[in-house]
């Protein structure tokens, strides 16, 4: 009896499908249980193949628990279908298989596309747009694909091994072309690109972590998030006080690296209260476990000290009559710090873009249109170079969209 028949025997089958409707991928789970019900495990993998390419990934760094699990019916008559761990479970037997990814058909044949980032939208989009036949290279600035999989998630979250030996598979599967060490505006440029390609998808995502605006940002001891976890690049945390403003994933991985690199105490800070926490849950708990503390409805509203972090000024929040989050009067309270870390948000890095070749808009992100294009003709984007949305099946299914929109174009224009 294979292990996973007794949770897959729960599933209902619902003709809804809520937990299809959840997933930022599409993933046709009650679709995929049928089938393994049946003992037909490559026909689930190739369902499951439809709408995802990661689903090894995916089933360990999704947030389940607000999204398929969230909205599975059986959570309202106890526990929840463990949704992560039956994609788990297919993505494993089809490595131990080799069973490789299906085409979708070669409308895309003799036709080559660049795509300029390896995170969890560029991936995506490589995949598919493999998978519809073209010859596709993906340029990525760092020495291992991954981008923010490798280089944003901790170890202890996603391990670094099995990322890159599923990374490799997928790349060798569908002959894509990797070019390591190419930083877009510097190693490669657009006119390279719009002179050898039919296509260009920027997925290099935006990691430069967003600034609060408030007095002491340029202290010594203040940090990004992003910046923290892309680079490790971390001071001395030995006997201090770590304050890390946010309540996303970043804030709390940031958090969590922190404490276990021997902060004396970390406190993650935010404006809202827990339940509003967009960070995973199963995240939060892990990182209370590890001696994480949270302050909730509190706003950062200043950084103290002469040229050090020393302290930092915070004030209450709540929801007026409109429910609009606002400070509340006379409640500023003081904390000793010793390092304070801004996890917030993420801009793109548009340093790289020096040609004008995309409009960035006033939220920091590279402006697109309907179909995913952005002022240039060739180029589209998409994951966090043009939104906040930044869960990896978020990106994953933008880029997966934007492979779509690129399809439509070329077969249009050839």
């Amino acid at each position: 009896m294979h292990n996973y028949e007794e949770e897959i025997k729960r599933c209902l089958n619902c003709l809804n499908k809520p937990c299809k409707q959840a997933c930022p991928l599409g993933n046709d789970i009650p679709r995929i249980v049928v089938l393994m019900k049946e003992d037909k495990l490559r026909e689930a993998y190739e369902v499951l193949s439809e709408t995802t390419v990661l689903p090894a990934i995916c089933s360990k760094i999704c947030p389940h628990d607000k999204q398929c699990k969230k909205n599975c019916t059986l959570k309202f008559k106890g526990q929840a279908l463990n949704v992560g761990d039956i994609e788990f479970l297919l993505a494993e037997v089809a490595n131990k298989n080799d069973w490789k990814l299906p085409m979708l058909d070669n409308s895309l044949k003799n036709r080559k596309i660049a795509v300029i980032g390896s995170g969890p939208s560029g991936l995506t989009a490589a995949a598919f747009l493999a998978r519809y036949g073209a010859d596709v290279s993906i340029f990525e600035k760092r020495e291992k694909l991954g981008g923010v999989l490798m280089y944003g998630i901790p170890e202890f979250r996603l391990e670094k091994d099995f990322l890159q030996n599923t990374l490799e598979r997928l790349i060798r599967d569908l002959n894509i072309k990797v070019f390591l060490n190419q930083k877009y505006g510097e190693d490669i440029n657009y006119e390279f690109l719009n002179e050898n390609y039919d296509a260009i998808f920027f997925g290099m995502g935006a990691n430069k972590s967003k600034m609060m605006g408030i007095p002491g940002e340029e202290l010594n001891g203040v940090y990004g998030g992003n910046e923290l976890l892309e680079y490790d690049s971390h001071p001395d945390y030995t006997n201090k006080v770590v304050y890390v403003s946010g309540g996303g994933n970043v804030a709390v991985d940031t958090a969590r690296v922190i404490k276990r690199r021997g902060a004396k105490r970390v406190t993650i800070v935010y404006r809202r209260s827990e339940t509003e926490m967009p960070a995973d849950i199963k995240e939060i708990e892990e990182a209370k476990k590890d001696g994480v503390e949270f302050v909730f409805n509190t706003n950062v509203v200043k950084i103290l000290g002469d040229t050090k972090v020393e302290k930092i000024e915070c004030v209450k929040t709540k929801y007026n009559e409109e429910k609009q989050l606002i400070n509340v009067e006379k409640s500023n309270f003081e904390l000793a710090a010793d390092c304070f870390v801004m996890s917030i948000g993420s801009i793109v890095d548009n340093t790289s873009f020096t040609n004008g070749e995309v409009e960035i808009n006033k939220f920091g992100k590279v402006l697109i249109d309907e179909n995913m294009k952005t002022s240039s003709e060739k180029i589209f984007a998409a994951g966090n170079l043009v939104s906040d949305n930044s869960s990896a099946a978020m990106a994953a299914r933008s880029g997966r969209d934007a492979a779509e929109k690129i399809k439509s174009f070329l077969v249009e224009k050839y």
